[in-house]
């Protein structure tokens, strides 16, 4: 009796709750290399469509004429600035935002967020219109546009800056799927709105298939529409509810402090270009003293260093929604490896490209000049500085993984260090009176001090407190 007893009081316990099953999310979960690898590819296909962009236009503009193609040079580092602030520092700051959320598990927060980030890109936008309106012919007079330059650049610049806020947009919708993990569709939708510039582009300046001929406006009036495509495709996207987030928020209100996450990264984030634009500037001003032939040489040089330094890009800006999420979700161990790997990965890509260039200078000068004062000096330039290329893109990556865990500010940090490298050393070099050669030297050197130093940031900067043990390879 006993027994049965307490066979009854067994058989009248409730039975077990079922374990509940555990979403599996592949950024948090799958193996750091392939994953990695899967979310950088898509990018390189849209810095690809990028380059294929500036190919074009520099084509079709050096049909119209000299003075429209020194206007498209002079307008050159604004359009840069502008592509950079809104995609690789803000837009960074909003995929680090919303990969953070959802690495903790809040859908609804990233979703706010969303609406934040497109909320800074319009009133961000719509500023920088208005100062490039009111003060662009002062700028472009003060970057040396004279005469019928600068006349031109002027009409190029009346219509592009008053679509700024488009490239805000765009850039922040890019950031948002970004941040969600989603690379191929944003990738898809720029190499999509580069074919579009380049064909809107090319019809209206040419005045091809009876269209108008409309010069330099052509142009611009390509890149704007272009770009509005791809806001209007993403923003489809995003508001038809496929994105793994939504614009559409119940009872949606502003936060300060959505506004301050987004901003902590981003904002910060924007004196990066700010300072690799000037770090530029300054170099080749001082290289200016020497000749054409060497300014040309060193031009042709820059122009493979930021084509190449685009793999790191593209590896780097694969880490933020990665880093991002393991940060949300407390695996900080898993942070890092991917921050580290992903340096790794650039340096490894860059070096290996750069190499046989550095050694060969005539298969890349050669696809630019015949002059054989200009293929020395870019040589020089590529046997010099081009080793230093594999540890600049140390930088680029590790910058947008500081992004991803939200500590960006030491990454900034050194590329202060790196144009104050250019800045100090050029005035010494040219008080001394030295060859040219010494300030190939100079660049490399900063772009060294550039990456080494945010390697030595991120080594030492926290990146919050590991929650539980994780089980990534």
């Amino acid at each position: 009796m006993a027994d049965l007893g307490q066979a009854e009081i067994v058989a009248a316990e409730p039975p077990a709750p079922p374990k509940k099953s555990v979403t599996r999310n592949p950024i948090l979960d799958d193996a750091i290399v392939p994953t990695l690898l899967r979310l950088a590819l898509p990018n390189v296909v849209a810095m690809a469509a990028g380059i294929a962009v500036l190919i074009a236009e520099t084509t079709y503009v050096g049909i119209l004429g000299i003075a429209p193609l020194a206007a498209i040079a002079l307008m050159f580092p604004l359009i840069i600035l502008m592509m950079t602030m809104s995609g690789g520092a803000m837009g960074g700051g909003v995929a680090s935002a919303i990969a953070r959320a959802l690495g903790a598990g809040d859908v609804q927060r990233a979703s706010t967020l969303a609406l934040h980030a497109l909320a800074i890109a319009v009133s961000v936008g719509a500023t920088f219109s208005v100062l490039l309106l009111t003060f662009g012919e002062n700028i472009l007079g003060w970057m040396g546009g004279r005469d019928a330059v600068l006349s031109e650049a002027l009409k190029f610049a009346h219509i592009y800056f008053s679509g700024v806020i488009l490239i805000w947009v765009m850039n922040s919708l890019v950031g948002i799927l970004r941040g969600t993990g989603n690379m191929v569709l944003p990738s898809v939708i720029v190499f999509a709105s580069a074919a579009c510039q380049i064909v809107f582009g090319g019809t209206l300046s040419l005045g091809l298939f009876g269209v108008p001929q409309l010069g330099i406006r052509g142009i611009a009036i390509g890149q704007l529409s272009g770009i509005a495509v791809g806001v209007l495709v993403m923003g489809w996207y995003v508001l038809s509810g496929r994105s793994r987030i939504t614009l559409r928020v119940p009872n949606f209100r502003f936060h300060g402090e959505m506004f301050a996450d987004i901003l902590r990264v981003g904002a910060i984030a924007c004196f990066y270009p700010v300072q690799s634009v000037l770090t530029n500037s300054i170099l080749t001003s001082m290289l200016a003293r020497y000749g054409p032939e060497v300014l040309a040489g060193y031009g042709i040089g820059a122009r493979l260093e930021w084509f190449l330094t685009s793999i790191a890009f593209s590896c780097g800006i694969a880490t933020v929604p990665m880093i991002g999420m393991a940060v949300g979700a407390g695996r900080i161990a898993r942070a890092r490896r991917i921050a580290w790997t992903g340096a790794v990965l650039s340096a490894v890509g860059v070096g290996a490209l750069v190499a046989p260039l550095a050694a060969f200078p005539g298969m890349w000068t050669g696809l630019f000049t015949d002059n054989p004062l200009v293929r020395k000096a870019a040589g020089e330039y590529l046997l010099i500085a081009g080793p230093m290329f594999a540890v600049f893109s140390i930088g680029i990556s590790l910058y947008f993984s500081s992004q991803g865990a939200a500590k960006v500010l030491g990454s900034v940090f050194a590329q202060t260090v790196r144009l104050a490298v250019v800045i100090v050393g050029g005035i010494v070099l040219l008080n001394m009176g030295v060859n040219y050669i010494w300030f190939f030297v100079l660049g490399g050197s900063a772009m060294a001090a550039f990456g080494l130093f945010t390697a030595l940031v991120v080594k030492l900067t926290s990146w919050g407190t590991e929650v539980r043990a994780s089980t990534s390879r």
